[in-house]
């Protein structure tokens, strides 16, 4: 009875979805019923193990399954392991990472590293799972970019650049798939409160709620809610949006 179960619940994948958003977008799906799967990177995968078996601690059933998303070949190999296991009705782009210096300083690995894993990953991955998506006429799919793709971010020509990309790809696949039951949106946050966030010293740290006008920091639920509203059979009619979830940082 537990595996028909499982098998007839909406599957979801969550690119870098062991991460602080990642893990919030994963329990949130779970909660909702979705089988979720957390994509991670093939270097992370001891500390997969034990992040799964906190998860479960807490009532939440996640599978985990590695690959790295700036490369094709991975993603293809992780794809046709979903698509054997029943394919995808929801995919969550979110996987990204920072490596920030002024553009004189910047590094052409430091630079390629950014593209290729928050924007070059969307074509990675996506790929796999659009054309049975429009086949069978439903399918969502939700892309994380930043509210420093709207807005640019000094030290960050790299993670702004990709992340403005991430909105543009979004309008050009929503496009490709409205008129086939397939939705694609981009969600921007603004600071949310993850690992990254944390470090900053505290005196930065309040310059920026003081700047935010809800006054507080994001919480990593407020992106899985998101996502879940994206996600749902009722928001049909959304597509090609860029939902920003940043708390009034920045209005557009």
């Amino acid at each position: 009875m537990a595996e028909t179960k499982t098998l007839n619940m909406p599957r979801a994948l969550v690119t870098g979805g062991t991460g602080g958003i990642g893990e919030a977008i994963c329990s949130k799906l779970a909660r909702s019923g979705y089988h979720v799967i957390a994509n991670h990177h093939p270097a992370d995968t001891e500390k997969v193990v034990s992040w799964q078996e906190q998860m479960c601690a807490n009532g939440i059933s996640v599978e985990t399954l590695s690959a790295d998303v700036s490369d094709y070949n991975d993603c293809q190999t992780m794809a046709q392991r979903i698509n054997q296991e029943g394919g995808l009705y929801l995919l969550v782009n979110n996987a990204g990472i920072v490596r920030d210096a002024t553009l004189k300083k910047l590094e052409p690995h430091h630079w390629q590293s950014v593209i290729d894993t928050n924007l070059g990953s969307l074509y990675n991955v996506s790929r796999q799972f659009v054309a049975a998506m429009t086949e069978a006429g439903t399918g969502r799919i939700v892309n994380i970019s930043s509210v420093n793709g709207q807005r640019g971010q000094f030290g960050q020509t790299n993670y702004s650049a990709a992340k403005a990309g991430v909105h543009g790809f979004t309008m050009a696949l929503a496009q490709e798939t409205a008129g086939k039951g397939v939705t694609v949106n981009t969600i921007s946050p603004g600071f949310i409160d993850t690992d990254m966030v944390k470090t900053i010293p505290d005196a930065q740290r309040e310059a920026i709620i003081a700047s935010i006008p809800i006054q507080r920091i994001g919480q990593p639920a407020d992106i899985a809610h998101a996502v879940a509203f994206l996600a749902d059979a009722a928001s049909d009619y959304i597509t090609g949006i860029n939902l920003p979830v940043n708390g009034g940082v920045f209005m557009h």
